[in-house]
């Protein structure tokens, strides 16, 4: 049964010199499962939405989100871009956090960007799509030259195609690395340096390898083509530094299998919030406490805080994500070192 059209629509939103080789498949990752329909589902089959007597009701809840408070949103503070428009020559390993799943991430030579959103309200509903608590940590314009872009997955507020067109024509050699079934919308846009990627296949970029891996979450942009492309996470992994990306995604067995195939990882960048209502959430997000346990078993140095804050996606506080994340991280194996908590714009390195 197909869900209500409202339903349908809102939660697409919430829930030149350079070489790259392509198509390598990594043996130690299975290809994405699929059902008899051809649609793409998880290693544990479909996933649960919740009753419709949980997902109206929280609809209409999105609905106030004109009205809600950003009082407890993440604190931003001033980059101008201008040491990592430097550091770019020489690399320094570093995260910058923009916002939500977005971050922009130097190392080995590279600068690269996650989840790339920008809008103010990524929406196919803009006047009633989910409103942007605190602007992004470094405007377009600051921004240093972007080698290539990794997306986890098509829902809105991940795949901001304003944000992907504006980026290419920053620089039109930057790539763009998406899972299986997300290229074309991308190339209906113009934008053709896109390569698509199945679960345990890599690309070369530089020195660096790009690792498509499974994540457990879902995939809409329109009342018709659920799963019809796939989500993934990504590593990012060069001679002296491994990233992790995990993207939008719920706890899974497969962060333990991506931690002892492809870890330990200096750097796991993990979503914390968008977890309420549990009935609704709890099989394709995480909550703060099964985040830390996602670090864990990535055997992550150091975990990274992420998909919080930024937007008015669910129901939970926003200052409740990141404490309890960081209440978690104490009494674990990261502590409070291994915790990462970064504002707005804030640089760090790795």
């Amino acid at each position: 049964m197909r869900r209500p059209i409202v339903f349908a629509l809102l939660c697409a939103v919430t829930i030149g010199w350079t070489s790259a080789g392509l198509g390598e498949t990594d043996p130690l990752f299975d290809q994405a499962p699929r059902d008899e329909d051809g649609r793409f589902t998880n290693v544990g089959g479909e996933i649960s939405h919740g009753t419709l007597g949980v997902r109206f009701p929280f609809i209409l809840r999105r609905l106030g989100t004109y009205f809600r408070s950003g009082e407890d949103a993440p604190e931003r503070v001033t980059n101008d871009g201008v040491f990592l428009r430097k550091n770019a020559l020489h690399s320094v390993p570093t995260v910058t956090w923009i916002g939500h799943a977005t971050l922009l991430v130097q190392m080995g030579h590279v600068t690269f960007l996650t989840d790339p959103t920008w809008s103010n309200r990524p929406s196919p509903l803009p006047l009633i799509g989910p409103g942007r608590f605190v602007a992004p940590g470094l405007s377009m314009d600051d921004l240093p030259v972007i080698d290539f872009v990794v997306l986890s997955h098509n829902h809105y507020d991940h795949l901001d195609l304003p944000t992907l067109k504006a980026l290419l024509l920053r620089n039109v050699d930057t790539r763009f690395f998406v899972p299986l079934g997300n290229g074309d919308l991308l190339r209906q846009q113009g934008i053709t340096n896109v390569e698509e990627l199945d679960w345990g296949q890599t690309a070369n970029f530089q020195s660096l390898t790009i690792h498509c891996l499974p994540s457990q979450h879902w995939s809409k942009r329109s009342l018709t083509d659920d799963n019809r492309a796939l989500w993934s996470s990504w590593a990012i992994t060069g001679a002296e530094k491994r990233f992790y990306f995990a993207g939008d995604t719920g706890y899974f067995p497969g962060f333990q299998r991506i931690g002892n195939q492809l870890g330990p990882f200096d750097l796991v960048a993990v979503p914390i919030g968008a977890y309420e209502p549990q009935a609704m959430m709890r099989e394709s997000h995480m909550n703060p406490e099964e985040a830390v346990a996602a670090a864990i078993d990535l055997k992550a140095d150091r975990a990274l805080a992420i998909h919080f804050g930024t937007f008015d996606l669910s129901d939970e506080p926003l200052a409740e994500p990141p404490r309890r994340f960081a209440d978690a991280a104490k009494s674990s194996a990261l502590g409070e070192s291994g915790t990462w908590i970064l504002k707005v714009g804030e640089t760090r390195e790795f």
